[in-house]
């Protein structure tokens, strides 16, 4: 069963069937793809625009195609295309854009609350095992931005983007 010859009304009758099927979706695959990725960047990007801790890095002017890079990148790392990595310098190239910030200690928390919100804001599936995997993958993803705000933190270059799978982070060797 292909997720997109599914229509809309159907579609988590679908989803089931689509994610229990031999060949199990990527999270990326299974959220809906690029469309969802932007959707649910676009939310986060609001919701944190609305938080009293998390507005102030991103009312910041800077990159104005932030919100499509967090989408390219959060949708490699959940099991879509390397587009992030390919354009923009991979994971090393993300941690150093957020190093050495000196963040509030509560950044990172809020970060994924807003995360977790924005996935019901965008229209992601309500499958409690996605919401889950996304939900995990965003404690690990902070705790590691997180781990390289000291001002003499060192991120080491040329590391590749993590792939995070409904089993979680995937070892190096198993990322395709």
């Amino acid at each position: 069963m292909r997720l997109r010859s599914c229509p809309r009304r159907h579609r988590s009758s679908c989803l089931s069937a689509y994610r229990d099927d031999v060949t199990r979706a990527s999270i990326y695959e299974y959220a809906g793809g690029a469309p969802a990725m932007r959707a649910l960047a676009e939310a986060h990007h609001a919701r944190c625009l609305a938080d009293p801790v998390l507005a102030h890095p991103f009312e910041h002017p800077g990159d104005p195609d932030h919100v499509q890079h967090l989408a390219d990148y959060w949708g490699e790392v959940l099991g879509g295309p390397a587009t992030f990595s390919q354009r923009y310098g991979g994971h090393s190239a993300m941690l150093e854009l957020h190093a050495r910030m000196g963040a509030e200690p509560d950044l990172g928390e809020r970060f994924v609350t807003c995360f977790v919100a924005a996935a019901d804001d965008a229209g992601l599936p309500a499958d409690p095992e996605l919401r889950a995997a996304l939900g995990s993958y965003m404690e690990w993803a902070t705790a590691e931005v997180m781990s390289y705000q000291a001002a003499d933190s060192v991120v080491p270059p040329g590391r590749a983007a993590p792939r995070w799978s409904w089993d979680g982070l995937q070892p190096a060797d198993e990322q395709a």
